[in-house]
């Protein structure tokens, strides 16, 4: 921690006294008396002119502490150096604050343990405002404090304690640490002077730096006599006291990278020696027992190692490492909470996702579920219809039948006409012409007759080709219903205009019928115009071949009468109706 670091702790802390109110700023002639005494206890030379010019275009009101701030870096802190009394300067900021803060009558500790614990507290608190120590800090403060106790340290006692921070908060004050060792809640069982004397000891270790300390013997320069002395081993130096108060300072060994620790053998009655040399001098010195010379040894060439490769002291280092520890856990935590924010807000896009599809899956379901309702009343509509046209072609068919019948009876009463008729055919001679004229109207109306059954025939295939088509359109799958219904309803169309033009066929077959009972009608009165028979075969004979009646072989029966056609040219008819139907399927 850099020295500018280390003094604002302890002058926010005189700052926050200051502010009486809590409202975050303190008035002009307070800051004047802090700066003042900064610059008292710091060496610096005091302008008690920078602060008003400072703040000359600032209003009355009271100064906040970013307002301070500036003027605190430049006129204070930019000029100070490392050579005043640091405890001074710490008594200072102390003696500003704990007044307001600290109520002492409840504490099992004097005021000097409270200062030390305050001076603790700015060593081991994190690097922002306001200022606080965390968990695990605290945990190593209380370990180093027992430690110094010579006490065990109760690992569930402080749990315990945790889980009533955590539920809490998780860190602490300076003035909750101070209420926290001063309760004695952590040094149960041991007496005041005992907490008191673990407070020091944890003191000068985290804040003045003293590694070892303890008496040996040390043999003088110029009368080489030994003489007891206590030492103190700081990562730079070892200073020699007259006694463990330290009220006489007698000297110092400056330590460096070049220094070295050599062991000696025993001389002049004394054991346990050692020898350090530093660049200036060197130092015999003898420790009480083998254990303390080894300690001493052992730590001396701890402070060189560190000194040659320009490393703070170990409480400093350690120090340093957990903040990196724990700002690289905070790193990763936040980087693991963001990361499980992402994985959060992607669940729950995926279950927004997923829930989505389900409604749609539902709706696909119902909607599926109605068009097969749909499709099977369809389905069931079309087959009512089918039924209800096959009973009406059955009754169509029956009725064409009945017709039959009764043109076949009419033929035949048609086939005795014509056996009178040819009785009766001599008496025709005089109206042959007339006949003959008759006859070729009627083979126009035969001729015509012949091309409305073809018309017939070739419409009657296209219904059976729709029909099939039709079937076939049932036997489709779900898929393809939906385009087969199209071609379905353009079919019933094209069925529906061949039935008109049916009708139109039966209308022109009727038209051709009545044309037929004129020439009928016709023929009739030129038979009644005729000569007997008699006569006109004496006055012909040989001159004429009279018209015999034809074959009594099965003649074709159509709908209107008898065909005007020949069996082989039915034949021939019904092959061209069937390669057509191919072709079409």
């Amino acid at each position: 921690m850099a020295l500018r670091d280390e003094l604002l702790k302890s002058i926010w802390h005189a700052f926050t006294a200051l502010d009486v109110d809590k409202s975050g700023k303190v008035s002009k002639s307070q800051l004047k008396v802090l700066s003042h005494n900064l610059c008292t206890v710091m060496n610096i030379p005091h302008d008690p002119v920078a602060l008003e010019e400072h703040f000359k275009d600032d209003d009355e009101g009271p100064v906040s502490n970013q307002g301070y701030m500036p003027y605190l870096n430049k006129f204070i802190l930019d000029k100070v150096k490392d050579n005043f009394n640091r405890q001074d300067f710490n008594k200072m900021c102390w003696t500003l604050s704990y007044r307001k803060n600290l109520e002492q009558n409840e504490l099992k500790i004097c005021n000097d343990d409270a200062f030390k614990i305050w001076c603790i507290f700015n060593f081991l608190s994190e690097d922002r405002y306001p200022l606080i120590v965390v968990t695990e800090e605290i945990e190593y403060f209380l370990r180093k404090l027992t430690e110094a106790m010579g006490g065990s340290w109760v690992e569930e006692r402080f749990e315990d304690y945790k889980l009533q921070l955590n539920s809490k908060q998780q860190c602490l004050n300076a003035w909750e640490l101070i209420s926290l060792v001063g309760s004695g809640h952590f040094s149960k069982g041991m007496d005041h002077q005992t907490l008191s004397m673990g407070i020091g000891e944890v003191y000068q270790e985290l804040i003045l730096d003293v590694l070892k300390q303890g008496y040996m013997m040390k043999k003088g320069h110029k009368r080489k006599n030994w003489t007891e002395r206590w030492f103190v081993l700081k990562p730079n130096t070892i200073s020699y006291y007259v006694g463990e108060d330290l009220a006489e300072k007698k000297g110092d060994v400056l330590l460096d990278g070049n220094c070295s620790v050599e062991h000696l053998q025993d001389k002049e009655g004394k054991k346990c020696l050692f020898l350090i040399k530093s660049s200036q001098k060197s130092f015999e010195i003898s420790a009480s027992d083998k254990k303390k010379k080894q300690e001493w040894i052992q730590a001396v060439q701890n402070c060189v190692t560190l000194l040659r490769q320009g490393r703070p002291a170990p409480h400093r280092e350690a120090r340093q490492k957990r903040r990196e520890l724990r700002l690289k856990q905070q790193a990763e935590q936040e980087e693991l909470e963001l990361r499980m924010r992402e994985l959060q807000i992607a669940n729950e896009a995926k279950q927004h996702e997923l829930e989505n599809m389900r409604k749609a899956l539902e709706e696909a379901a119902a909607n599926a579920a109605e068009e097969e309702k749909r499709r099977l009343q369809t389905q069931t509509e079309l087959q009512d219809r089918y039924r209800r046209d096959l009973e009406r072609e059955k009754l169509v068919r029956q009725q064409i039948e009945k017709n039959l019948a009764e043109k076949s009876t009419e033929l035949e009463q048609y086939l005795q006409r014509v056996h009178e008729l040819e009785d009766m055919y001599r008496q025709l001679e005089h109206a042959l012409e007339d006949e003959r004229r008759a006859r070729q109207d009627e083979e126009i109306i035969r001729k015509l007759q012949t091309r409305l059954l073809e018309e017939e025939a070739k419409k009657r295939a296209e219904l059976e080709q729709i029909h099939l088509q039709q079937k076939q359109a049932i036997s489709v799958t779900v898929a393809e219903k939906e385009e087969l219904e199209k071609e379905r309803l353009a079919k019933e169309s094209a069925l529906q205009a061949a039935m008109k033009q049916l009708e139109q066929l039966e209308l022109e077959r009727q038209g051709a019928l009545e044309q037929y009972e004129t020439v009928k009608k016709k023929l009739e009165t030129a038979t009644n115009n005729t000569k007997t028979w008699k006569h006109k075969v004496a006055e012909h004979e040989g001159l004429l071949r009279l018209i015999q009646p034809g074959a009594k072989g099965q003649q074709n029966i159509t709908n209107w009468g008898p065909a005007a056609f020949s069996e082989a040219e039915l034949s021939l008819r019904e092959k061209q109706w069937q390669e057509t139907k191919n072709q079409a399927t």
